[in-house]
């Protein structure tokens, strides 16, 4: 989730356990604690771009990281507003709830999150959720707003609070359905195929949760595809896009290119343009990729120009978005 988001929801807990003028303290926790486990952006200061992508979203999003942050919190919490009548032990869990909804929130959506390091690099990665969705966020941020501005002892403020958290909820278990439904109508597909299928993934297209990007692994392939829950047919058309990973021998930098497939978690080709490789993470979707099927992806990395790739993961993102195009993406979440 974006930063804004965790820090409104982090609010929200902490006027929901607290309440009775001690919420708007509490407030400020909650934003902080939420906002800690992204304190791994600064790897970018220092590490090379592969390194720093696996970096985000990996220890300080462990669970062994919250078990060491939640008592240091609990801790300074504790001496901070001294005196006061809060237990302990509500502190702690406090906390732990926290950064515990920072963890499964940000395993929501498809970059993945290493909640096993520093003992295992697996990566989680639910896609259910985008990663910047409005439908998502609107409820828990203006629920702050109202918050901020209210009184401490206002009589509203459980309402408030309560908007901010269970809105969000109701919109993961929307979520949750249309995955089922979109996964249920992919698999029917491969069915139908007369080429096998290794493995596959759906997760949301841009900002909202009713179309949703779609990439089936071939042995030496990738079928990519979109699907609208509001389609008035099953049917799904998809393009193939060749892995081509022979490139990889003729590749220098072999190291940070082993970091990046791990990354992608074997979702990705390899294009070579004008004598440069390209590497690919399919898993972060195309550039208009519902209107143009051959598109690019937004996640490409120039593998012999290194200094190039400050800006990756959504790279292009926005480059042809206008009013046009605007009108056709919500024309294809209709299903037209």
């Amino acid at each position: 989730m974006d930063s804004f988001t965790h820090i409104a929801l982090g609010a929200c807990v902490g006027e929901a356990f607290f309440e009775k003028g001690f919420g708007k303290k509490a407030m400020f926790w909650g934003a902080l604690a939420q906002s800690i486990p992204d304190i791994d952006f600064i790897a970018n200061l220092w590490m090379d771009v592969p390194s720093a992508l696996l970096a985000h979203r990996g220890f300080t999003h462990s669970i062994f990281f919250m078990m060491l942050l939640v008592p240091i919190f609990a801790l300074i919490a504790d001496k901070v507003h001294q005196p006061h009548n809060i237990r302990f032990s509500k502190w702690i869990v406090f906390f732990l709830v926290e950064i515990s909804i920072h963890l499964l929130l940000d395993s929501f959506n498809n970059y993945g999150i290493g909640w096993l390091e520093p003992f295992s690099h697996k990566r989680f990665s639910f896609n259910i959720i985008y990663v910047a969705d409005p439908f998502f966020s609107i409820m828990p941020l203006v629920s702050f707003a109202f918050l901020i501005y209210l009184n401490a002892y206002h009589l509203h403020r459980s309402r408030w609070w309560k908007l901010g958290l269970f809105t969000p909820m109701l919109y993961v278990l929307f979520g949750i359905f249309n995955k089922l439904v979109v996964d249920y109508k992919v698999e029917k597909s491969m069915t139908y195929s007369s080429e096998k299928s290794i493995s596959y993934f759906t997760t949301p297209a841009p900002f909202q949760n009713f179309l949703w990007y779609i990439v089936v692994k071939k042995k030496n392939a990738f079928d990519i595809g979109y699907y609208s829950i509001l389609d008035h047919s099953d049917s799904i058309h998809f393009s193939r896009f060749e892995q081509n990973s022979f490139y990889i021998d003729s590749v220098d930098n072999y190291e940070a290119l082993q970091k990046l497939i791990r990354f992608s978690e074997n979702f990705y080709t390899i294009k070579k343009l004008n004598n440069t490789l390209i590497f690919n993470d399919l898993r972060f979707g195309q550039v208009l990729g519902w209107r143009n099927p051959s598109s690019d992806f937004v996640f490409h990395y120039f593998i012999q120009h290194p200094d190039e790739n400050k800006l990756v993961v959504q790279r292009g993102r926005f480059q042809s978005w206008n009013l046009n195009e605007t009108i056709f993406f919500f024309n294809r979440i209709l299903g037209n």
